[in-house]
């Protein structure tokens, strides 16, 4: 039988020419541990680009070389996006990067984050919230070792054909939109349209195709994925309201994390805490504008709902975190109890 050591071994002999090598003057000749992070956007991805490679530079600077990471983009370790949980529990990669929605009943704590009223459109803010209660959702974390749990700011929707105004949220009846997590999906039905489960990378092909209407994702994945060419139209509430967001995780295998000598563990920790959370959220913010002034630049229209119905959007937001609270429940979790801390420190460290 192949453990997921073998198979990571396998793997890494097979597609050793697809990864994305740190610069060789920032590692040592002999490193003692090379770590494999593997994840589902391209390379020029903010999460690449902006998120890992930064943190592994100043990772292997820290260590003077003793550490080295090779970073697999686009899957080419193998497997598809939902697989990346599994991949990294059972070693096949030492770390990934992923959203927790595309592993439904795996994270039911921390799906608290991404709901609509709870996460109130500052990646900054929900990222430090989620760091001052990782004790709340730990257990969703058992078999791992989590080096962030983040958000972005937020899911607005983007439309692939133009849209002049929207008077009723009755627009959206009978549309497909593409969700990212099943919460978003509840978002999607409370509007009267057709969720449509699918990982980003799918989405420029089914949106090109016509097979989804339009999609629940934040501006900062327009450029890697040049969805400004693909849609016409985006939306968000009268505030900058967001029909809720996606948690990330970036986590590493627990038993790779556990056999560093402590000392390479103690730097890996002081990377991983409050201030990366911080400052991951603040490149995401930044990435948003990028992303607006390409839908802008395309010619598209980014909308904004008025105030009525903004507020019909948070009464339908307020629902799906009812209707949370009772599943979670169902499995002895305190999921109001969650909710309340959640938004304490959201609207704590709202700006």
């Amino acid at each position: 039988m192949l453990t997921g050591r073998t198979i990571r071994a396998l793997a890494l002999g097979t597609i050793a020419t697809l990864a994305t090598a740190l610069p060789q003057d920032a590692r040592a000749a002999d490193p003692e541990v090379t770590l494999t992070v593997h994840h589902f956007l391209s390379p020029k991805a903010t999460s690449q680009a902006k998120m890992i490679e930064p943190w592994a530079r100043r990772i292997e600077k820290e260590s003077e070389g003793r550490i080295a990471f090779e970073i697999f983009p686009s899957m080419s370790m193998g497997g598809k996006p939902p697989e990346l949980y599994r991949q990294v529990r059972d070693g096949t990669a030492d770390i990934v990067w992923t959203v927790i929605g595309y592993t439904p009943g795996v994270f039911p704590r921390t799906e608290a984050f991404e709901l609509p009223t709870v996460h109130l459109g500052s990646a900054v803010a929900t990222n430090l919230a989620i760091h001052d209660n990782l004790d709340l959702i730990a257990e969703d974390f058992e078999d791992i070792h989590p080096l962030l749990i983040h958000t972005h700011d937020g899911n607005a929707l983007h439309m692939r054909e133009p849209v002049e105004d929207i008077r009723s949220l009755d627009t959206f009846k009978g549309m497909k939109l593409r969700t990212p997590s099943r919460t978003g999906a509840w978002m999607i039905e409370a509007l009267g349209a057709e969720p449509v489960g699918m990982p980003v990378p799918a989405l420029p092909q089914a949106l090109s195709k016509g097979t989804v209407d339009g999609a629940l994702i934040p501006f900062e994945i327009f450029p890697p994925l040049k969805l400004a060419e693909l849609t016409q139209t985006s939306i968000e509430g009268r505030s900058k309201e967001r029909f809720g967001t996606s948690v990330f995780l970036f986590g590493m295998n627990k038993e790779r994390y556990e056999e560093l000598p402590d000392d390479l563990k103690e730097i890996i920790d002081r990377n991983s805490g409050r201030d990366f959370a911080e400052e991951i959220g603040e490149v995401w913010a930044l990435e948003e504008t990028t992303g607006k002034r390409q839908q802008y630049d395309s010619g598209g229209t980014i909308l904004r709902l008025n105030q009525e119905l903004s507020d019909e959007t948070l009464i339908l937001g307020q629902s799906i975190v009812e209707r949370w609270i009772e599943e979670v429940s169902d499995k002895g979790i305190d999921g109001e109890a969650i909710i309340d801390a959640a938004r304490t420190a959201v609207r704590k460290h709202t700006k």
